[in-house]
């Protein structure tokens, strides 16, 4: 009896198998590109990465067959209530025509009838993605309290997210400021706020915790940017506020009563300060490193008085020479990029590792760009000094916080235009040329269900070559205990 059932399951299984893959019949053929979501029409993705999972968007679909063709050669042909590719087949299909396009043949079925839609295409690029994946913090967006947040990583070639660190460790913990040297987590920093606040440094699978503010430094250590070498990790002190909007398109508003950058060596816990990046008439800002470390960039802005004058809170962009073999700074500040004089704002500036662009967002006014609609992206070319709006991957709603991969040829990004309301994991590619690809969401095994269920924003995003390895456990008796490392501070006066 025992033996029957198996053999009638896989004749079943069978049958359903063929069911499945069956083909389509007597289409209606539909003049008009076949409404998916996310939007994969024209993009441009890297060999590596995971599946383009889609959903129809026309209403009354009870299922959908999809055949995808590589130019080079290969065939994906699916049927069922959404276009759910299989990992390997997809990564055989996109390996094959790197460098070529794939076409889509969407067809969808109503009431029994099959419509077929106009094909669309992806061109697979032939820049490697040259990353294990990414990391970023997921929060709810409206944050004036803190609840279920932490940092996350999540392999691009598949669908596996892995917690980092949670604030459930430890009650009341918020998780913030996050950052790797040039993509590579053997070093690694992220900053606690919260009533065990601290600011920890993950060396080799070794960490520290110091001290969450230093007396003579004024504040915490936040926004943190690795120098190329691992030596130094240059910060931001930002005495911080919050403001909330009653108008319905303004939420919340980030303004500081002060702000200064300064360089930390993790050897020696010696905090190097420099008189030209203290200042009290100017708030200094968001400090990076150029590829070469012998630069340090940041953003500057006339100090306000706040919370009346937050409006004319706007930033420019800076540089000071930086000498990697004493730790000592240049003798003057040059302002590289004049916001104000356009009547915006700067922030958010991200060097590409290969030197040749800084990425950058401008908005009206502030810094806290992940909150104004009018916020997007722009670039500026370090060779020619020609500065432009990436029209080409902006949208009409806030466009912010961005990183470069390691070869420089892909980004990522967040962005609201999805819904207005939740900022989402983007990416793009860049030509030799600085030009831009159309942006892609980051891909999610069953897309429509995850973004319409999920409740949290992702914010801070970066590329990471390899996954973090990271003891949560261990790492939050580690912030309960209270037991940190303190800083000193080097002040080279001019």
């Amino acid at each position: 009896m025992r033996k029957k059932t198996v053999y009638w399951l896989a004749v079943v299984g069978c049958w359903l198998l063929v069911a499945c893959t069956s083909g389509v019949e007597n289409p209606i053929k539909v003049d008009s590109l076949p409404a998916i979501y996310p939007d994969y029409v024209g993009v441009t993705i890297p060999a590596e990465i995971a599946p383009l999972n889609f959903n129809s968007t026309e209403p009354d679909v009870d299922a959908m067959d999809v055949v995808v063709r590589g130019s080079k050669g290969g065939e994906l042909h699916l049927q069922g209530d959404e276009a759910d590719f299989d990992i390997t087949d997809w990564h055989e299909l996109t390996q094959q025509n790197k460098g070529g396009e794939l076409t889509f043949t969407v067809c969808t079925r109503k009431n029994g009838q099959w419509q077929q839609y106009k094909d669309f295409t992806v061109s697979v690029s032939l820049y490697a993605l040259d990353e294990w994946g990414l990391t970023y913090r997921r929060i709810a967006p409206g944050y004036e309290v803190f609840s279920k947040m932490g940092l996350y990583q999540r392999n691009l070639s598949c669908f596996d997210e892995y917690p980092i660190i949670e604030n459930t460790l430890v009650p009341g913990m918020c998780v913030n400021c996050h950052s790797a040297r040039q993509t590579d987590p053997s070093q690694f920093v992220f900053h606690v706020r919260g009533d065990h606040g601290a600011t920890m440094f993950q060396t080799d699978g070794q960490r520290e915790w110091l001290k969450a503010s230093n007396d003579q430094l004024g504040g915490s250590m936040v926004y943190p940017y690795w120098h190329p070498s691992g030596q130094y990790c240059a910060f931001s002190t930002n005495q911080t506020r919050q403001g909330f909007h009653v108008a319905p398109n303004e939420r919340i508003e980030v303004f500081d009563l002060s702000s200064d950058v300064f360089v930390y060596n993790p050897a020696t816990h010696e905090i190097i300060k420099d008189s030209l990046l203290s200042t009290k008439d100017w708030s200094e800002n968001s400090p990076v490193f150029s590829p070469d470390g012998r630069t340090l960039y940041f953003m500057t802005c006339k100090q306000q008085d706040y919370p009346m004058h937050y409006k004319d809170e706007k930033y420019n962009l800076c540089k000071i020479a930086f000498d990697p073999e004493t730790g000592r700074y240049g003798e003057q500040v040059d302002t590289i990029f004049n916001a104000v004089a356009m009547g915006k704002s700067l922030t958010w500036p991200r060097p590409s590792y290969d030197g040749k662009y800084i990425l950058f967002t401008l908005m009206d006014y502030g810094y806290f760009s992940i909150w104004h609609e009018e916020s997007n992206q722009w670039l500026l070319d370090l060779q020619t000094g020609e500065v432009r709006e990436l029209k080409e991957i902006n949208s009409e709603r806030a466009d912010s916080y961005h990183n470069w991969n390691i070869n420089s040829h892909w980004i990522v990004f967040t962005s609201r235009r999805d819904d207005g309301l939740y900022s989402r994991l983007y990416l793009a590619s860049v030509d030799e040329q600085g030009r831009f690809s159309k942006p892609f969401l980051l891909p999610q095994r069953h897309p429509k269900e995850y973004y319409e269920e999920s409740i949290f924003s992702f914010n801070v995003p970066d590329f990471t070559k390899s996954k973090v390895v990271f003891d949560a456990y261990e790492a939050g008796r580690e912030i309960v205990s209270d037991k940190r490392i303190g800083t000193k501070v080097s002040s080279l006066a001019k």
